[in-house]
């Protein structure tokens, strides 16, 4: 072989696409080996990704009708019981049962409890279900929410203390709008009852604020039934036989009248002496009632009973009668005047204040 040829041959090399310098060509080829290799990945886990989903479709679609059944029962099981109140409100048994405005809001503050501690419950479930679908480990989770449960717990001990309080009192029925009671801390009719907080309006017109937390001791003045009860005074001299009769007529005639008949749960009872005094005796008279008619009961009571007393001519007293001062009789030496020591002329002072005589002079006449 020649030196021309070889020169030749080495001047003009063949390509090679293996030694290509193009950056266009290497983009696409990393490109297509990247949709490639996606595409690979995809064809191996899209059944996985494709059982993840629906799973968590599932659990969601699940959870979500659960907790509309759910609160659709709780709000129907709420509605019941605030009709059954209202059919018994205005009769005889309603007196025995709770009144419409406290069953309503007794039976609201229920359903509301109710239904939050529901959807808790079942979208917590479902949150930690879809996250066990993805693998996580909800160990860690699990500590750290507990941890900062006793925390919050910790932290916010009073307003828990409140809310459970407030719980078991609307539970348990203890109090309700209307009733009178004695919480310890305050004292009035209940206007309004919170899961936290209850109000209640005092003697006064005031309005206390009490947290249901601070109730040690609940005192339920208009729970059940109510005793109404009268003391009658009269002179000790009146006929007891007498009197008995008289109260028996009164309470025989109220209890035939509207609407004491239905006021009164119980026949008026002279119970009998319940003081016996030197000159006054007091007459116990009582009565059940229903909650929160006593007061009125006590009214209509004292005041048959003066009418009648009135005009079976017994005397009603208060206490001892004063019996009237007399004047007495003047005194005759009231106008004579006291002795006077000057009305004795022997006597020192009528001396003392007699005028000193003036002395005599000696005669000086000679002889």
């Amino acid at each position: 072989m020649s030196l021309s040829v070889l020169l030749a041959a080495g001047s003009t090399p063949s390509p090679s696409p293996s030694t290509s310098t193009d950056p266009t060509v290497a983009t696409l080829q990393d490109a297509q080996e990247s949709a490639t290799n996606a595409a690979s990945w995809v064809q191996q886990n899209w059944s996985t990704w494709l059982a993840i989903g629906l799973r968590v479709l599932l659990i969601l679609v699940i959870a979500a009708v659960l907790r509309v059944a759910v609160r659709r029962a709780i709000t129907k099981f709420i509605e019941r019981m605030n009709r059954t109140a209202q059919a018994v409100d205005g009769t005889a048994l309603g007196g025995l049962l709770v009144n419409v405005e406290r069953r309503r809001q007794r039976s609201q503050a229920i359903g509301s409890v109710l239904r939050s501690v529901a959807s808790f419950l079942i979208m917590g479930t479902a949150a930690l279900m879809i996250l066990a679908t993805f693998e996580i480990n909800l160990a860690p989770l699990l500590a750290s929410a507990g941890v900062a449960g006793v925390a919050i717990g910790f932290g916010a001990r009073n307003l828990v203390t409140d809310f459970l309080s407030g719980v078991f009192m609307i539970l348990e029925d203890q109090y309700g709008v209307g009733d009178t009671i004695d919480a310890g801390v305050a004292s009035g009719e209940v206007i309004e009852v919170g899961l936290r907080v209850t109000k209640l309006r005092g003697d006064n017109g005031e309005i206390w604020y009490v947290r249901n937390g601070e109730v040690k001791r609940i005192g339920n003045l208009s729970q059940g039934w109510a005793t109404a009860g009268v003391d009658v005074t009269v002179r000790a001299s009146e006929d007891l036989d007498r009197v008995q009769s008289v109260l028996n007529e009164v309470a025989e005639g109220m209890s035939k009248e509207e609407p004491w008949n239905e006021r009164l749960w119980g026949p008026i009872e002279v119970l009998g002496l319940d003081s016996v005094l030197l000159d006054s005796m007091v007459v116990r008279v009582s009565a059940k009632t229903m909650p929160g008619k006593a007061l009125s009961v006590e009214r209509e009571l004292r005041w048959r009973i003066k009418r009648a007393f009135d005009a079976a001519d017994i005397r009603i007293v208060g206490g001892p009668v004063p019996e009237p001062e007399e004047d007495p009789a003047p005194d005759p030496t009231e106008t004579v005047a006291a002795p006077s020591a000057h009305a004795n002329p022997t006597s020192p002072q009528t001396t003392a204040a007699s005028p000193i005589a003036s002395p005599t002079a000696p005669s000086s006449a000679p002889k």
